[in-house]
């Protein structure tokens, strides 16, 4: 791998994230801040991570995007994402340029007690919705104020005196913009901030993010299990020290041939100097531990089969036929019972699964696209994975927000949250001349019913009328989704349906006899 290569890249990297990032707090004309932010900020890890938990958006799942960067290779967003991180290096770089010393770093201990307890601290303060904490540690916010409070007056006295100029020769390409101070206990606290943050990275390039920044340490935790690793090939190491001296994490014991993966921010600085291909970025482990790492592949392959389950893999190789099969049309996904809309739960429920924990057949299930971005991570009736129990209203009783409402059993039984739509060209009755009437047997309106068809054949017909959309029906059906002989459409807005005959309506189906 030509390491100098990669190094250019993060630094090309690195400078433009800096650039367009810092770009947003200067644009003092407003020509496109407003239109860019979403996607200049999108990968910035605190603000991405505190948005999901107000949204549950998909289109703020950046932070899942850094984790899994972050597990792959290390902390590359400390590097190459953060601007407090980026200016931190500039800081370094100047330090190295000014100094005459062959080894401007070395190896120090890193200060695990003060970095944990911090992080400790900062999530249960979030925890507890105490943000004031992550606010004033979050390396992203700092890195705002520092720009907002310090740089940017400048660089509007700067224009204010440049436009003075320029109106003399008239010339009016520039403003005279209004310059508004912050308050004097800002401006101490972002200055002293500012100067502690100078000091720590002149004299130890990263010490500020591997001792008081929490989203460092958190990513440093996932480094140690990332997949690829900066990791010493010792029969070709001299000892030489380069790679300590040009280490602005200070985390390389080269007596121990150890790398510590925690504070490493993948600059690759080390790889650079290294002249003797004594250092590696690779996802090899030394050769002691090739049988451990066996195993764990092999302990994850059987993981991912129970996980996957006996008979899922036998579907594989016993797979219906389903050319001929019409695909499921749903167009709306289907509420819990008490949410009166999609439109009305979407905009209330906060996803913080308290209903789907406390439902008794797991129908609730987290939402992905089923409500579109606006409603990730929202509950939805899953029908492939349970039924809403005919006499079940737990969801209602426990929503901490009001999306479900707690409406009383016979509320529940005639709410129509969707209708049953049945599919003859999908049902085995039709395909296969078979007996089947599982959706019969377990709806508890009596909304389908078994109908003649040829011979002694029956096959179900619906009366949507009395349906109210519990999934009974579309649950053991045998035809696997999205070709449900018998599906579940969803009502934008809940519907009353009508009361069944007392002769018709059963009871709702036991869970431990069903679906069959």
């Amino acid at each position: 791998m030509n390491y100098k290569r990669l190094k250019r890249t993060r630094v090309i990297l690195s400078l433009l994230f800096f650039i367009l990032t810092t770009s947003l707090f200067l644009d003092i004309y407003e020509k496109y801040a407003n239109e860019t932010v979403q996607e200049i900020l999108y990968l910035q890890f605190i603000p991405s991570f505190l948005k999901f938990l107000n949204s549950f958006a998909i289109g703020t799942i950046g932070f899942l995007i850094i984790i899994a960067l972050t597990a792959f290779i290390g902390r590359f967003y400390c590097s190459s994402i953060c601007p407090l991180g980026i200016l931190q290096d500039l800081i370094a770089w100047l330090a190295k340029k000014r100094s005459n010393k062959t080894f401007f770093y070395k190896k120090k201990q890193g200060y695990p007690i003060l970095r944990y307890a911090l992080l400790i601290i900062t999530a249960l303060t979030l925890a507890f919705s105490f943000s004031a904490l992550i606010t004033i540690l979050d390396p992203y916010s700092n890195f705002g104020r520092i720009i907002t409070y310090l740089v940017r007056p400048v660089v509007v006295v700067v224009n204010n005196g440049l436009s003075m100029l320029l109106h003399k020769v008239e010339i009016y390409s520039l403003n005279p913009l209004k310059l508004v101070g912050a308050p004097w206990f800002v401006l101490l606290f972002t200055s002293s901030l500012f100067i502690a943050i100078t000091y720590m990275s002149y004299k130890r390039g990263r010490l500020f993010c591997n001792t008081i920044c929490p989203v460092g340490t958190f990513l440093g935790l996932l480094s140690k299990v990332s997949y690829l690793k900066i990791q010493f090939n010792k029969e070709n190491c001299t000892k030489c020290g380069k790679c300590i001296g040009a280490c602005k994490s200070e985390c390389i014991d080269i007596k121990n041939f150890r790398i510590d993966s925690s504070r490493c921010v993948d600059c690759f600085n080390c790889l650079t100097v290294c002249q003797d291909n004594a250092l590696r970025l690779t996802s090899q482990k030394p050769s002691s531990q090739q049988p451990a790492e066996t195993s764990r592949r092999a302990a994850i392959a059987t993981g991912i089969g129970l996980l996957i389950g006996p008979k899922a893999l036998a579907d594989i190789n016993n797979k219906k036929d389903t050319s001929q099969l019409l695909e499921n049309k749903k167009e709306f996904a289907v509420s819990p019972p008490g949410s009166i809309s999609i439109q009305r739960f979407n905009s209330i429920c906060t996803g913080c699964g308290l209903c789907i924990a406390a439902c008794p057949t797991q129908v609730l299930q987290p939402a992905v696209n089923q409500y579109g971005l606006k409603g990730f991570m929202q509950p939805h009736m899953d029908y492939l994975s349970g039924y809403c129990n005919f006499d079940c209203r737990g969801c209602g009783k426990i929503c901490p927000t009001g999306a479900i409402l707690p409406i009383t059993i016979k509320e529940k039984q005639l709410t129509q949250l969707g209708k049953a739509v049945f599919v003859k060209e999908n049902c085995v009755v039709y395909t296969d001349g078979t007996d089947c009437g599982a959706c019969s047997e377990h709806c508890p309106t009596k909304a389908v019913n078994m109908v003649p068809y040829e011979g002694k054949l029956l096959i179900p017909e619906v009366n949507q009328e009395i349906c109210i959309g519990c999934g009974a029906c579309e649950h053991p059906c045998p035809i696997d989704a999205p070709y449900k002989a018998i599906f579940v459409d969803g009502n934008a807005i809940h519907q009353a349906a009508q009361k069944p005959k007392e002769e018709e309506q059963t009871t709702a189906p036991v869970e431990e006899d069903f679906p069959f």
